[in-house]
């Protein structure tokens, strides 16, 4: 059995009311890098954007911006953070000219406390202002309007790396803990921008994208198999962080008539957002080690619309377009008309007739000028450029309410008219690509159900600001492998395959389930093995209160525990 079958088997959660669903985890993952240099530079690479009016503050929109991909949470004595010779920038176009009319810039200073150990936190850290967190990192923001810089803001703090917390498994853990309340730190982060401007939150989360990247960049695979619409898929950005920016400013400040309220049909209610990052033109290596940039900021990385430069553009025109600003988007149009990606389902899926490859004008209106009635402003049609645009005069939905599938399943608040954590880009991207919009007979059948079999995140987001899922931690990681060595006092045999009981129990909100396997047993590495379970089924659906059965099948055998979920 291959191993993809197998872990998708292997541990099935099973109610006492007869709901049916699975978790699984997986040790390896694959970066979202979008061009060849960018990709050799992390710290200055924009893994997403998103754009939306949060459900608990319509009267403000929240732009996200996010750095360095594939964070992994262990990564010390250097952990991961933003680049102190970086520019980050999330920009707006509220005219429609593709000028960015508000920019919102982001310069970071890193401050070490004791450069004469290598440990990044000395002792237990309750605050940002801890000493025992002896490096640190600090921020100003900018916001600067049609080149002017209206304010700037005093230092503001980064929030640190999640080393470790007191979430810890092992119910007979009895060592410190670098960040017991790494919740209330995050929370500390959420700082207040001048003049009213709403709040900022920089820091590391979890990775908010969700995607099969493995399958898709292995000639464009679906798993389990076409059309991907029923789970099955794996996340490869599970278990890893990026480095975030979150704003969220007053509507008024963002409009090019300042309302604070625009009408869905007034084109002053649709924004254009795009984030970049930027180096200085020449970097001189010192002789002692270190790097000093001079000369003017250089783009090296661009981000609005998602998937563009990643699957629509070709290898030749990547690092270019990460160089270009969206008035010279027209440059690119060709590869939005004719996508290499149309060719490929036609050849690899058994769509509903042949996906039109040419004259793709629909896709044009997705990425590059606006859906008519609902992102597109008069100035759109003319010239196209790539942003991600949003209507303003849209109202949200109740974050329980959102739809992953958006516009083309009736979200209007979703994307491509903004871009929600929720989400589901991939997908709706395919199906848009194998013609839904273009009606039938591509808007029917396996072409309306194309997807990679990702359908939520791996962890919950806050229905507060910042919005992001905490990020994972160090010491409880999901890329590595407990070994564990057994001594004859223990009443353990390690010879037995099997399950431990999950810890907690009870448990609210989630709980960790360890499983021993005696050889490779179908997966790559024998040994002890720890997966998360946070209480929603596979739609990502909280489930109720009650009994439920953790049941682990391997060729050895069938194993099972009883769990109790209490809210």
């Amino acid at each position: 059995m291959s191993i993809k079958k197998t872990l998708h088997s292997l541990i099935g959660l099973f109610a006492v009311c007869a709901m049916v669903f699975s978790i699984s985890q997986w040790t390896d993952a694959s970066s979202h890098r979008e061009a060849p240099i960018i990709s050799t530079d992390p710290v200055a690479d924009n893994t997403d954007v998103y754009a939306f009016r949060p459900a608990d503050d319509p009267g403000t929109v929240c732009l996200i911006a996010c750095y360095n991909p594939m964070e992994e949470p262990a990564g010390g004595p250097n952990f991961h953070k933003f680049g102190t010779d970086v520019l980050y920038e999330i920009k707006i176009d509220n005219v429609g000219d593709r000028i960015d009319h508000i920019s919102y810039q982001f310069e970071f200073t890193d401050i070490v406390g004791n450069g004469n150990t290598f440990l990044y936190n000395t002792g237990e850290v309750s605050t940002l202002g801890d000493p025992d967190l002896n490096v640190k990192q600090t921020y100003v923001v900018k916001r600067v309007v049609n080149g002017v810089t209206e304010w700037t803001s005093s230092p503001l703090p980064v929030t640190p790396n999640y080393v470790g917390g007191n979430s810890h498994s092992d119910p007979n853990y009895a060592g410190p803990s670098s960040m017991p309340n790494y919740s209330g730190i995050m929370s500390e982060g959420i700082r207040d921008l001048p003049n009213a401007g709403g709040k900022v939150f920089a820091g590391p989360t979890d990775d908010p994208f969700y995607v099969d990247l493995g399958a898709a960049f292995d000639l464009l695979k679906i798993r389990p198999g076409a059309p991907g619409n029923t789970g099955g898929g794996k996340d490869a950005l599970a278990g890893y962080n990026v480095h975030s920016i979150s704003i969220k400013v007053p509507i008024a400040q963002v409009t090019r008539n300042g309302s604070p309220n625009p009408n869905q049909n007034d084109s002053n209610a649709i924004i254009g957002v795009w984030a970049t990052a930027s180096r200085k033109a020449t970097t001189v290596i010192n002789s002692n080690g270190t790097r000093t940039g001079s000369g003017n900021w250089v783009t090296v990385s661009r981000l609005g619309m998602p998937l563009v430069n990643e699957v629509v553009l070709p290898l030749s025109q990547k690092d270019k377009w990460n160089a270009s600003k969206p008035v010279d988007d027209a440059q690119f149009l060709n590869y939005v008309t004719s996508p290499e990606l149309a060719g490929i389902i036609n050849l690899l899926y058994p769509v509903t007739d042949d996906i039109p490859t040419s004259n793709r004008t629909d896709l044009v209106a997705v990425f590059l000028t606006g859906v008519t009635g609902l992102t597109q402003r008069p100035q759109d049609t003319r010239t196209p450029s790539e942003q991600l645009r949003i209507n303003l005069g849209i109202a949200p939905v109740a974050f329980e309410n959102e739809n992953r599938l958006g516009v083309i399943a009736g979200d209007a608040a979703g994307f491509p008219n903004g871009r929600r954590l929720k989400d589901d880009v991939l997908d709706i991207a395919l199906r848009v690509v194998g013609g839904v919009l273009l009606g039938p007979p591509f808007s029917t059948g396996i072409n309306a159900q194309l997807g990679d079999g990702v359908q939520r995140n791996d962890k919950a987001f806050a229905t507060t600001f910042p919005y992001l899922a905490i990020p994972h931690e160090g010491y409880e990681n999901s890329h590595g492998v407990i070994v564990s060595v057994f001594n004859n006092s223990q009443n353990v045999n390690p010879e037995k395959y099997g399950l431990l009981q999950n810890y907690p129990n009870p448990f609210n909100p989630s709980t960790q389930i360890k499983y021993n396997l005696l050889k490779a047993d179908n997966v790559d590495i024998a040994g002890e093995k720890v997966v998360v379970w946070d209480g929603r089924n596979n739609s990502g659906e909280a489930v109720a209160s009650g009994t439920y059965f953790v049941k682990l099948v391997t060729s050895s055998g069938v194993d099972s525990k009883k769990m109790m979920l209490l809210k």
